[in-house]
């Protein structure tokens, strides 16, 4: 089973990662992002689809025109673990490209 981050660990990655948001009633996190336009916040999903689907991981996510909210939580882990942080950090990544890109 994936070991669930503690209260530590989470402060931790919130303190390096201040854009992500803490959902206690969940033990999740999200962000959301804005980008020029709808093809634009197509494509950052469609990049952050590959990595998830590679790492079987999957976000919650919505998408409105130029906006995207993403939510990460491990369901198999009862709330937030490592995996959520992986994929945070490889969404920042993958959102920083495309800023730079406007």
């Amino acid at each position: 089973m994936i070991a669930r981050l503690d209260q530590q660990q989470c402060a931790s990655f919130l303190a390096d990662m201040p854009n992500w948001v803490y959902e206690p009633a969940r033990d999740a996190i999200t962000r959301s992002f804005a980008f020029a336009d709808f093809l634009t916040a197509f494509a950052f999903i469609t990049e952050v689809a590959r990595i998830a689907d590679e790492a079987n991981h999957h976000p919650e996510w919505s998408n409105i025109y130029n906006k995207v909210h993403i939510l990460l939580t491990t369901h198999d882990a009862g709330g937030l673990s490592q995996h959520d942080v992986q994929m945070a950090q490889a969404i920042d990544t993958i959102a920083q490209r495309f800023f730079q890109q406007s």
